[in-house]
């Protein structure tokens, strides 16, 4: 039977996803691969919800958020009876590899596979909190950057027009990634992170004093990790005596059609992935360092720790008065 590489998305969605699948499947093909493409990640594995995917089936998805293929957390891979239940399946379809495409939680799984199954298995990082250690860039960072700092210009009107302070909790998980790039980009007079203690103190006396020099509405940024949006809005209203609403934008960011960056990424991706594969290299996590693909050894990944940008975060402190 010929080879077959197998392809899944796992856990949460992001724009670029199907940019990746497809880039997995043409660049598959071309090496002369069977693809199997995973609904649901892990779950489909383990139910066997699997089929083959043709260049035609990929045609006209690299412009779709979401992921053709589903995604789903899969709480049973973390036992090693379903993951040995996987390996299986996977033999079962003459898997010469799998790529998996999604973020920390993914490649443990991932890892797992491969060392216990021996399943060689690449992972690719797709979440849009980039807050994978071992890459500069995840699939869908860009995106959702962009539909969240929209969503602000929007709030921004309505905050204007009734000299308002408009708290926005933007995504990002543990990670204040999104939240000090688009607080930056939108001008907001502050933003909190997860990295950086907040001081709502601080924050109300930087709102006052732009008050007192005639600046009539504010925006904050707050990234979701930092977890207690609601008092943040309350405090700031008491502290200010300026109308203080939240709005959290919430899955917005994951959906909408993914940027240039985000396409162009998930392609360059997706072809590395299935280049390691074919010279039977395993355990490997693709990543962007200077805007050049790399690969780690998927255990040194899952082990690294991601430092925050500080210097941004300082410039856009400096900025808003």
């Amino acid at each position: 039977m010929q080879k077959a590489i197998g392809v899944l998305t796992s856990g949460g969605d992001a724009p670029g996803m199907n940019a990746a699948v497809r880039a997995v499947t043409r660049a598959a093909i071309r090496k002369g691969y069977r693809v199997i493409g995973i609904q649901r990640g892990y779950n489909g594995l383990l139910n066997g919800e699997c089929e083959e995917l043709s260049c035609r089936d990929v045609s006209d998805i690299i412009q779709r958020g979401g992921t053709i293929l589903y995604t789903a957390r899969c709480l049973e891979f973390k036992e090693e009876p379903y993951i040995m239940k996987a390996a299986e399946k996977c033999k079962e379809m003459n898997m010469d590899g799998l790529v998996v495409i999604g973020g920390d939680g993914s490649f443990r799984g991932a890892a797992d596979l491969s060392r216990l199954g021996g399943i060689k298995c690449i992972g690719i990082p797709g979440t849009i909190d980039n807050d994978i250690q071992c890459t500069e860039y995840t699939i869908g960072y860009d995106t959702a950057m962009n539909t969240a700092l929209e969503m602000i210009d929007k709030i921004r009107d309505t905050s204007q027009s009734h000299d308002r302070c408009s708290v926005v909790e933007v995504m990002g998980r543990h990670a204040g990634w999104i939240a000090v790039n688009v607080a930056t980009a939108s001008g907001a007079i502050a933003c909190l992170t997860p990295e950086v203690p907040v001081d709502i103190e601080k924050v109300a006396q930087k709102i006052n004093e732009a008050h007192a020099d005639h600046k009539e509405h504010f925006i904050v940024v707050v990234a979701e990790g930092v977890e207690d949006s609601e008092g943040i809005t309350k405090k700031l209203q008491e502290l200010t005596g300026i109308e203080t609403r939240l709005t959290v934008l919430g899955h917005v960011q994951r959906g909408g059609m993914p940027t240039v960056r985000d396409r162009v990424a998930a392609s360059q991706m997706g072809c590395h992935a299935v280049e390691l594969i074919s010279r039977g290299i395993s355990d490997r996590v693709v990543g962007m360092k200077d805007n050049k693909i790399i690969d780690v050894d998927i255990q040194e990944a899952l082990a690294m720790q991601k430092p925050f940008d500080e210097e941004l975060y300082r410039m856009c402190d400096e900025l808003t008065f």
